[in-house]
């Protein structure tokens, strides 16, 4: 209760700095009205979603929602409040001054007026993000990007030269409202004509019941050499509810046996050949490695244990900071990784090919798109579906195409 009291001051604080903007600008009082009920029905849905929130059930799409439409009222108004907080810090020394200096002779009124223009500037700012964050709910979420690398290997053998793989991640099947945009996806996945497509983990939120209306769907995806996949950390059903552990065990089981109907190969702590020609290269999938109180169920040893150091090796695990803690201080060489995880946090700026950022980055090192380290690749897929927000603002779902190149290794 103290920590909702908490959060209900800190918002009324915040409302009421952005509604000194908003009535500067407006004085139509059903335009008010209008204000603050909008507020109220937001925050009290919250408010409402969160008590009502069962977690043996999961995260619903009415959950969802209630979150997606409380963040777009939350952070125009941050907005505001800092840009009329600024001002204040002109007014308040300035009301002062007028305190001690005209005393009487201002009959109490030291305070400036609003500025209207800040406010029309401030409301103008904060409509930004407001619109970006409805188009992200309604249409970013499913916004799907191809994003194609070329990347170069000596020691590639010569029958991989020209070698074509499309990654995915994060599917979260259980957050989709909308199968036809989800078709849309896997016929965009199946243009690309890779060799290979290898699926890096979170098939669903929690339950595998999620990924049963979905199967038929990802059941079209088709590669001349297969589909891998490997688990990611919401695939083991650890945050929910469950009645028993043989229950969570269970819908476990039944994922991986659901995987395996729609054709993908799950590699857990495994390691699978391609061959082709007479040459070969190494796929490895681990379970979920992650670094900050996330699952370690990955096992880069077991993995590799049936293949040999001058194998040419892609691996495909779950969490980027596997990569950044394990594997690029292997004493095997790891030539591509596949992960995914981070999402880009569905919200943040990017200008291909020259510029991106996500607050996500103060979390992960390595976030979004291909790094090098070591003369070692990783791939961050920013994820196929969206989790908790309903949208994506900024980042956008990602399809990721690989082509191996036999040549001089990248600068």
């Amino acid at each position: 209760m103290l920590r909702w009291v908490i959060f209900i001051g800190v918002f009324l604080v915040m409302d009421f700095y952005a509604f000194q903007a908003f009535k500067t600008v407006t004085k139509n009082n059903w335009l008010q009205i209008i204000y603050w009920l909008i507020t109220f029905l937001v925050i009290g849905n919250f408010i409402y979603s969160y008590y009502g929130f069962d977690r043996s059930d999961g995260f619903s799409h009415g959950h969802a929602y209630a979150f997606g439409f409380f963040i777009a009222l939350l952070v125009p108004k941050m907005i505001l409040l800092g840009v009329m907080f600024a001002e204040d810090v002109f007014r308040v020394p300035q009301a002062i001054y007028r305190y001690f200096t005209e005393g009487s002779v201002a009959k109490g009124n030291y305070f400036a007026s609003r500025r209207q223009f800040i406010s029309k500037i401030a409301l103008g700012i904060a409509a930004i993000p407001l619109a970006s964050i409805i188009y992200g709910i309604y249409k970013g979420k499913y916004n799907y990007k191809v994003l194609k690398y070329t990347l170069s290997f000596e020691d590639l053998p010569e029958a991989f030269d020209s070698y074509k793989l499309t990654q995915i991640s994060d599917i979260h099947s259980g957050s989709f409202d909308n199968m036809d945009k989800v078709k849309y996806a896997v016929d965009l996945i199946n243009e690309q004509q890779s060799d290979v497509i290898l699926f890096t983990g979170d098939i669903v939120n929690n339950k595998v019941e999620e990924l049963v209306p979905y199967k038929e769907v990802f059941n079209k995806l088709k590669a001349k050499d297969g589909l891998y996949s490997v688990l990611g950390n919401h695939d083991y059903g650890d945050y929910v509810n469950w009645e028993s552990e043989d229950a969570k065990h269970q819908n476990l089981e039944d994922l991986k046996s659901l995987q395996k109907e729609i054709g993908f190969n799950l590699l857990l702590n495994e390691s699978k050949f391609i061959e082709k020609n007479g040459e070969r290269i190494a796929l490895v999938g681990v379970e979920n490695w992650g670094a900050g109180g996330f699952k370690k169920a990955g096992d880069l040893k077991k993995a590799a244990q049936n293949i040999e150091a001058n194998d040419f090796k892609i691996l495909m695990s779950h969490d980027p900071s596997h990569w950044e803690k394990e594997v690029i201080q292997d004493d095997y060489h790891y030539h591509l990784t596949l992960s995914g995880h981070t999402h880009g946090m569905q919200f943040g700026i990017e200008i291909p090919g020259w510029f991106k950022w996500s607050p996500v980055k103060w979390r992960y090192k390595y976030w979004a798109g291909i790094y090098k380290e070591m003369g070692q690749y990783i791939n961050v897929n920013r994820g196929f579906g969206y989790l908790a927000f309903p949208g994506r603002v900024g980042i956008w779902p990602e399809i990721t195409v690989i082509e191996l190149k036999k040549g001089i290794v990248n600068s």
